[in-house]
């Protein structure tokens, strides 16, 4: 009887150790992350999908109830999700991923912002007080966040501390020999002139040396007119680009129309996992992005 009720109790502590966490991420690209760190210790959820605008998400009750449940919550932050996750995380009634709880990351907070604001102007459209949020698409960003995401696991799930370490250990060093191989292929991007459809792209810019020299949204978040788009094309004669770039989740109308007019190439880019066929995990995802900005080039 003794025996039987000691390997009850082993079996219930071993089945605990292993118990997966539940985490609601509010972007594929943190999903991923995640996926990466915890393996089979986590249950994710992914509120969002790569062809939809993280700015603009509605605030479901389905989205309501898997935050009810989650153990912890991993967003970008800086005011990306401001529209729709304040309302989730306070209809959830879930006290633990409330912002600043034990449950909650914000992968922001792990990195350096570009375009902070010198000030605040709703005037000027959809500007972040904190910066630029599109953290996602500078490669190097994922290893100071990794470490930090890896470490809100470990408080969350102590039980399971060396399981985490280990796939963080294994991810940064297959993750910085994937930088290198990304770094030296996107070398003739160096110095490109580049459109952008959205300010979407300073952090891919900053990492790989492109050159924005227009946006084509007169502000951030507002959909350019003909008229402002002339302009653009006016821009472009003087200072001649090789690319227009939008992001998957974004309408073709505006790039296209400069594109026919300036003799440019118009380049879709995944912009998060999903976001093309190729981009089904964060390598592929920064393998489809350098090489269609690669052929953008011819």
């Amino acid at each position: 009887m003794y025996r039987m009720i000691l390997s009850l109790i082993l079996l219930s502590l071993s089945s605990l150790s292993h118990a997966a966490i539940n985490v609601f991420a509010c972007e594929p690209e943190w999903a991923a992350l995640t996926k990466e760190l915890a393996g089979e210790h986590a249950v994710i959820y992914t509120a969002t999908g790569a062809l939809q605008d993280p700015h603009r998400v509605e605030a479901r009750p389905s989205l309501i109830a898997r935050a009810r449940r989650a153990d912890l919550v991993v967003c970008t932050g800086a005011e990306l999700e401001m529209a729709w996750l304040p309302l989730v995380l306070r209809e959830s009634g879930n006290a633990k991923v409330q912002p600043g709880g034990e449950g909650y990351f914000e992968a922001a907070s792990a990195v350096r912002m570009l375009e902070v604001p010198p000030r605040l102007d709703r005037g000027d459209g959809d500007v972040h007080a904190q910066g630029n949020p599109h953290i996602q698409t500078d490669a190097r960003n994922f290893l100071p966040i990794a470490h930090a995401l890896a470490q809100k696991m470990m408080q969350r799930d102590p039980a399971n501390k060396s399981h985490y370490q280990q796939r963080l250990t294994t991810f940064e060093q297959r993750w910085r020999a994937a930088l290198a191989r990304w770094e030296q292929q996107a070398d003739p991007l160096k110095g490109v002139a580049v459109v952008v459809q959205h300010q979407g792209f300073p952090y891919l810019s900053d990492w790989l040396g492109l050159k924005e020299i227009a946006v084509l949204e007169p502000k951030p978040g507002m959909e350019p007119s003909a008229s402002w788009l002339s302009q653009v094309l006016d821009t472009l004669q003087r200072q001649p680009a090789r690319m227009v770039l939008r992001a998957a989740y974004q309408s073709e109308r505006p790039s296209q129309w400069i594109t026919q007019r300036a003799h440019i190439n118009a380049i879709e880019l995944p912009y998060t996992v999903g976001g093309s066929d190729a981009a089904q995990d964060l390598y592929g995802l920064f393998d489809d992005t350098v090489a269609r900005l690669l052929k953008g080039l011819r």
